[in-house]
């Protein structure tokens, strides 16, 4: 995208939301992080991976809307490890509770769980058991609603518990499939079930791509909506762990910071990714380790206690994470 149309789409969204002079100057040098960043040999390469995932990703999107069958039993079906490759079998053998507990990614919006084809691969041949790609009705972009999303995506985790005998999950979601994961756990107490939260590419501040599409939940994904005002504000301590990936190049979330997250209830370990698209985040290797290292990390008891009253809004004693920024490959 030339600069001179990346300008006028600007001003334009700038003046249909009505901001001032400095937001507008905010964003035109967020504008120009993400156009040096493509200027960069690994920004062209992120642009061609993007291209190239594009193509792929259409080709695979027919077969994601079939809904993907839970396989509760993993590799736990006879209590064997010989039959497993060496890198899934070294995982069940070190970190079995981690190899054990479902992973449910859930995908953003207009997609389906084929945006997940390569990390969902990449994660079972790792070793972990259960990687569960959750669908959503590709008509939310029209007609959803982020906190009916959220409750029924609690309800699906509680059938996958049901059904692995697991406790808890890890959840991955991209784009909007994070903030509907983010509301279940801030909002709807799912905090107890999902042990770890990663994001990627989400509109945690929402974007102004939004604008382009007035529909009811696209509302809900601009800057300063109800819904994120909701989720900015102060709750009880929350037990998941955050691990935010968001990257320079992003066309879809603009400016591209507002897929941080900083909230001062929530335990938040953030990357940046300088050089990846938004759709291709999910199939960047730099994200797959990311995600192996979120799920298999031992320092789950940095948990905060559950209190009532008044002092429910308060945060907890670690405030946030440490930050990470994930350097560009090559």
């Amino acid at each position: 995208m030339g600069k001179g149309v990346l300008q006028r789409l600007t001003d334009a969204l700038v003046e249909r939301a009505g901001w001032g002079v400095h937001t507008a100057q905010d964003i035109a040098e967020e504008a120009k992080v993400a156009l040096r960043a493509m200027a960069t040999p690994g920004g062209m390469r992120g642009v061609v991976v993007e291209a190239a995932w594009l193509a792929a990703h259409t080709v695979l999107y027919p077969w994601g809307v079939i809904e993907e069958q839970l396989r509760p039993d993993g590799h736990y079906r006879h209590f064997r490890t010989d039959k497993l490759p060496p890198r899934q079998r070294g995982l069940v053998v070190s970190a079995m509770d981690a190899a054990g507990t479902p992973i449910v990614l859930v995908h953003g919006i207009g997609d389906n769980r084929s945006a997940f084809a390569v990390l969902s691969g990449a994660l079972r041949r790792r070793g972990f058991g259960v990687v569960h790609a959750v669908n959503y009705s590709v008509l939310t972009a029209l007609t959803g609603d982020v906190r009916r999303s959220a409750a029924l995506l609690g309800a699906h985790i509680e059938r996958i518990c049901e059904q692995t005998g697991s406790d808890q999950v890890h959840v991955v979601g991209h784009s909007l499939g994070g903030l509907i994961a983010r509301y279940y756990v801030q909002r709807l107490h799912g905090d107890s079930r999902v042990r770890s939260l990663v994001t990627l590419g989400t509109p945690h501040h929402g974007t102004l791509a939004a604008y382009l599409l007035p529909t009811p939940l696209t509302k809900q994904l601009r800057p300063g909506s109800d819904l994120l005002t909701e989720l900015a504000e102060p709750t009880r301590p929350c037990r998941t762990r955050f691990v935010v990936v968001w990257s320079e190049m992003d066309q879809i979330i603009v400016p591209q910071r507002n897929a941080r997250l900083d909230h001062p209830s929530l335990v938040v370990e953030e990357h940046q990714i300088r050089d990846s698209g938004h759709l291709s985040l999910p199939v960047d290797t730099r994200t797959l380790h990311v995600v192996v290292t979120a799920i298999t990390r031992s320092d789950d008891s940095v948990t905060h206690p559950i209190v009532a009253g008044s002092e429910a809004c308060q945060p907890p004693e670690v405030t946030d994470g440490h930050s990470a920024q994930s350097q560009p490959s090559g």
